[in-house]
């Protein structure tokens, strides 16, 4: 009985997303240089000279023959491996089938061509492939006695064997979906598509890999023409064409990424095509031999795949045809697909088809994913590529009254009024079918409103690495100047990985990064992170004198997160204030001058700043940045324990309102910053004059009477010492501040204190705030007593490796604290960031000053949550360039005396068991292990030769004069 997948025919409006792509073809390393080549005609099969061959191995006396054929599809530098990326050891990366790994760089290309990083996808991402057959391991691995027996005969077979090539990958990615290894011959990858697709419409996964690899060694050698055979006499591939006698061998990879349609366009994904529907079956018995096609059984799989899709055969404009160009293959196949779209039109001459086997050969289990790849860029591109060598139609094949003709050139892929669409086709020997229904991704929606500053981060394991990735994506958005340059960011930021080199640059449109990127205008070189793990974040939060009219504007208007929480506290404190607190922070232009008055006083300053560093507290933590510990200023240090826990969002508004209100019925005094250490600063101390902070070691403030305090600063200056007014209407902790010590604590009366939920420093002790915090004659102290500002610091800087960030206006504290840092010395000191300079209510500026800020952070090794960053927006994710790999030579070259011993048969006993004579001079030296494992090579090679090489037979027949007429005959074609 035939199974289909009856998801799709629940909801035939459904289908699955093809969101990424990646694979390496004979002279195409990677997908877009393989759609240069399908686009440009190129056919990537290279012929070697006999040189070539004789050193990989094969006979010079074979080589010379009249039927041995010197082509293949050859991939570029099979042995070349970024080993390191994968955490895969040197001797590893060297027993490890070629297959196996260039199947996981092409994993990892194809999950960050979707936009994906596997750490940062919540779901489940299934894995199902299949590969060829490792002669790698039989020549390369097992003539080497050393290196197998280091390694071991299991650890050996987990890395060759095929069976292990999608758990490998999941392993070496942390995939956790289903890792399904599909052996179905020719048609593995496609049926692995298949597979996927099911997998993931019964819920098994949310995200798939599918595909196949197929690499087989040495590359540069031919195979043994026979005629009737299934290889080509003269190494070309001319499917359906009348001068077409076989097909060529190739190698290559090819993976898709995908994913349920539905999901794909919730998150915002780059759809290339959508998969509409797709079938499998087998010919079962119902053919003349086991390697034969059938004609019914294609058309079977074909019609199934339609009926899946839910779509009529009229509306498939071009099908990736299997097309090895064989005498009997090509008749069959177009019969098989008349058959199955005869019975939905019959119309004529309205499909083209091609195959990418004229391109590239054969690539064996990597045959139906490269067809399907070619057919997607197809789809992407509205073009159909033209199919090779076709002159005139093979005169067995039935065109003639059919709704098939092969494109032969270029096309303009035309729309004949439903969606492009386009079916796939991969027979494998044995009879396993598969055929998959392609249709046009749908229009993607119109970008979405975004920052008017974006931050583009990068990173890579390596320096060197990160310098190459920065190349390639300034190549990139030079060449592609209509992408977003906010999808740019969002991808790079959710779609890749966070390693140890990092770098980052705030820009405001594309032209401003191209230029950014030129110059080197990085927020950071990027340098090797010191720990794997997220560093830890110290919040600073300012004191008075920081206030400014329209800081925080930019942030008001664009961040709802910052807005939310201003909204709510200027709401709360409406009636505390008497006015609308929002009115003083961002007045209209013409209300600007009287708002700066107002704000000048301390009723309005105080409940300004508090208000502005909590929101932005609130920003930060939308984005990912959370404090470990906190520091506050002065009356930051309100933020700081209302944060921790201290009291809540409202009593500390009511307690910062009454606050500021009582302050400001006192006598004006002065506070001068003044270049001593605290001993040095007690002389000038006295009945007037009150050591009001100690913010460096060499850094006092002095508050008091403005007399008293204008004298000391005659007299400093007199010395030679550059004191430094501070901007204040009064003299805060200092002794002019008692007679608001009692009714302040009277405003406690009715506020729930309790002790601090997260660790902050206390400004009155210099360490770090306990119980002593949750009671009100704390807080009365604390508006007394000089702030330990200093002290505070140096407790932050005994952490190595942490991050001290200023949250609020300004950038007083950042200074003081890297004055502080750089007396102290230490390489290991914290790094200091001071973003928020938001006096200029410009949006795009604030924002890009936060946004830099953000940056810095990144790239020194704090963790950030990008989905909270983009949660006020909708943004799609773009195709990019991928993680540019450091390959090195990791490769095992077979021993002399293993070469010889395989190729020691002389071509006329190829049908026969070698005789052990005929190796005896080559043997000197070698093994019984080698001798053994060269002889089972030689049968293998020479059966390979005379079925045509890479297991591809020519069909079995009862009778040897059954033609591809008389097989077509003897099907039932309606």
């Amino acid at each position: 009985m035939t199974t289909i997948s009856t998801a799709f025919e629940e909801d035939n409006g459904s289908g699955i997303a093809v969101i990424g792509m990646a694979g390496r073809f004979p002279g195409a390393r990677n997908v877009a240089e393989f759609w240069r080549n399908l686009c440009g005609g190129v056919e990537s099969i290279s012929f070697f000279s006999e040189e070539e061959m004789i050193a990989a191995g094969i006979p010079a006396a074979r080589v010379r023959g009249r039927d041995y054929v010197g082509a293949r599809g050859v991939l570029e530098d099979i042995e070349m491996f970024d080993a390191a990326f994968f955490r895969i050891t040197r001797r590893e990366a060297e027993i490890t089938d070629p297959q196996h790994r260039v199947f996981m760089e092409c994993a990892w290309e194809a999950l960050e061509d979707a936009g994906y990083h596997p750490e940062k996808y919540d779901g489940l991402v299934g894995v199902y492939a299949g590969a060829c057959h490792s002669t790698y391991l039989i020549i390369n691995v097992y003539s080497n006695r050393e290196a197998v027996e280091a390694a071991g005969a299991f650890q050996i077979d987990i890395r060759n064997d095929a069976d292990h090539l999608p758990a490998h990958v999941s392993y070496r990615l942390n995939l956790r979906g289903p890792s399904v290894a599909i052996q179905t011959a020719c048609s593995t990858s496609l049926v692995a598509v298949h597979q996927a697709c099911s997998s993931l419409l019964s819920g098994d996964c949310d995200m798939a890999l599918a595909g196949g690899a197929g690499i087989a060694v040495p590359q540069q050698i031919g195979y043994l023409y026979k005629e009737g055979g299934i290889m080509s006499p003269d190494g070309h591939c001319r499917p359906f064409d009348a001068k077409a006698g076989g097909t060529v061998g190739g190698n290559g990879v090819g993976i898709v990424v995908l994913k349920r349609l539905e999901d794909a366009l919730a998150d915002g994904d780059h759809i290339r095509a959508v998969i509409r529907g797709s079938a499998i079956n087998n010919d079962g018995s119902d053919k003349v031999g086991y390697t034969a096609p059938s004609v019914s059984g294609q058309a079977r799989v074909i019609a199934m795949a339609h009926g899946v899709a839910g779509v009529g055969p009229e509306t498939i404009t071009y099908v990736e045809a299997h097309g090895t160009g064989t005498a009997i293959g090509d008749p069959i196949e177009v019969a098989a697909l008349t058959q199955a779209f005869r019975a939905g039109t019959e119309a004529e001459g309205f499909c083209a088809i091609g195959s990418v086997k004229s391109n590239v050969g054969h690539l064996d289990a990597a045959a139906g994913v490269a067809g399907l790849i070619k057919t997607v860029l197809a789809l992407e591109h509205k073009l159909l590529p033209p199919s090779l060598h076709f002159e005139e139609p093979n005169p067995q094949v039935a065109f003639a009254g059919s709704p098939f003709f092969v494109n032969a050139r270029p096309t303009e892929w035309e729309s004949n009024g439903s969606p492009r669409r386009a079916g796939v086709s991969s027979f494998g020997i044995g009879g396993t079918n598969a055929h998959v229904v392609l249709e046009e991704a749908p229009a993607p929606p119109a970008p979405g409103a975004s920052r008017r500053r974006q931050l583009l981060t990068l990173s890579a394991r390596t320096d060197s690495a990160l310098e190459a990735a920065t190349a390639n994506l300034l190549a990139h958005l030079r060449l592609h100047p209509d992408q977003p340059l906010a999808d740019v960011a969002y991808t790079l930021q959710l779609g890749r990985g966070e390693f140890a080199a990092r770098r980052a640059l705030v820009c405001r449109d594309r032209a401003d990064a191209v230029r950014a990127l030129e110059a080197g205008e990085y927020l950071t070189a990027g340098s090797a992170l010191r720990s794997a793990k997220p560093l830890p974040v110290h919040f600073m939060f300012p004191g008075q004198g920081a206030q400014r009219v329209n800081m925080g504007r930019g942030l008001y208007e664009g961040e709802p997160a910052f807005r939310a929480e201003v909204d709510r506290c200027c709401e709360y404190l409406r009636p505390l204030l008497g006015c609308d607190l929002r009115g003083l922070l961002y007045p209209r232009a013409e209300e600007a001058e009287a708002a700066a008055l107002k704000l000048k006083q301390t009723r309005f300053a105080q409940p300004a700043l508090f208000v502005t560093s909590y929101a932005l507290a609130a920003l930060w933590a939308e984005w990912g940045v959370r404090p470990r510990a906190m520091l506050g200023h002065s009356v930051g240090e309100y933020v700081a324990a209302c944060l921790a826990g201290v009291f809540s969002l409202e009593d500390a508004l009511r307690l910062i309102a009454a606050r500021g209100r009582l302050m400001q019925g006192l006598p004006e005094g002065a506070m001068l910053a003044v270049p001593l250490p605290e001993h040095e600063a007690g002389a000038w101390l006295g009945p007037r004059v009150s050591l009001a902070a100690v913010n460096a070691p060499s850094a006092c403030v002095l508050s008091g009477d403005p007399e008293a305090i204008a004298e000391v600063e005659r007299r400093l200056a007199g010395r030679g010492l550059d004191c430094r007014r501070l901007h204040t209407s009064h003299a805060f902790h200092s002794h002019m501040m008692e007679p608001v010590l009692a009714p302040f604590a009277e405003a406690f009366r009715g506020v729930a204190l309790s002790p601090p939920q997260r660790p902050y420093l206390s400004n009155v002790t210099g360490t770090w705030a306990g119980e002593e915090a949750a009671t009100p004659g704390y807080w009365v102290e604390h508006l007394r007593r000089p702030v330990r500002f200093a002290s505070c610091v140096a407790e932050l800087l005994g952490e190595p490796g942490c991050v001290l960030l200023e949250v609020g206006h300004g950038r007083t504290l950042g200074a003081l604290a890297m004055q502080q840092q750089e007396a102290g010395g230490g390489a290991a000191r914290p790094k200091v960031v001071s973003p928020s300079r938001t006096s200029s209510g410009d949006e795009g500026e604030e924002v890009g000053n936060m946004l830099s800020a953000l940056g810095e952070l990144w790239a020194a090794g704090v963790g950030v949550d990008w989905k909270g960053f983009y949660r006020h927006e909708r943004r799609r994710r773009v195709p990019l360039p991928t993680y540019p790999f450091e390959r090195q030579r990791h490769w095992l070259d077979p021993s002399g005396n293993f070469v010889r011993l395989i190729g020691s048969t002389p071509p006329e006993e190829a049908r026969q068991a070698p005789a052990p004579e005929a190796v005896e001079d080559a043997a000197q030296g070698a093994s019984p292990v080698e001798r053994l494992l060269a002889r089972q090579i030689q049968l293998m090679t020479r059966q390979l030769e005379l079925l045509g090489a890479d297991g591809l037979a020519e069909p079995e027949v009862d009778d040897p004069a059954d033609s591809a007429e008389t097989i077509i005959s003897a099907e039932t074609i309606n």
